[in-house]
């Protein structure tokens, strides 16, 4: 078993070492920008290497706005780079919490929520 695989980036083959991430490979092969921006076109690619922001967003295998930082790079995957396209609005609410004070606004366990948490329940009505 190699521990080299290769995939491609709008069709240009580009090989990279089992269990990075699509990110480190691309950078890891030179590439440090494969979107651009809306609005002035600026150049993004890997920002935060962590899944924090959305600067690394590409199309792997048909499936868009997926973050190369954590997509496992994986043996004939298809790459695509190209301007953002349209999130899923579904998708990223299901990720992000509602409004403070909204239900299922805190789903962290009782040991992670900040101090100040007991105010919020007297200015809120909510515990």
């Amino acid at each position: 078993m190699s521990d080299r695989l290769t995939f491609t980036l709008d069709g240009s083959p580009i090989t990279a070492a089992a269990g990075q991430s699509v990110g480190a490979a691309l950078t890891d092969a030179g590439i440090r920008s494969w979107r651009s921006t809306r609005h002035g076109e600026r150049p993004r690619g890997l920002f935060c290497g962590i899944g924090i922001c959305f600067d690394c967003l590409l199309t792997v295998d048909g499936r868009p706005n997926q973050r190369a930082c954590l997509v496992p790079v994986r043996e004939g995957m298809a790459l695509e780079s190209g301007r953002m396209r349209e999130v899923n609005e579904c998708a990223v609410a299901e990720r992000q919490p509602t409004a403070v004070g909204g239900e299922g606004a805190d789903v962290r366990p009782e040991s992670a929520r900040p101090a100040s948490d007991p105010i919020r329940g007297e200015v809120t009505g909510r515990e």
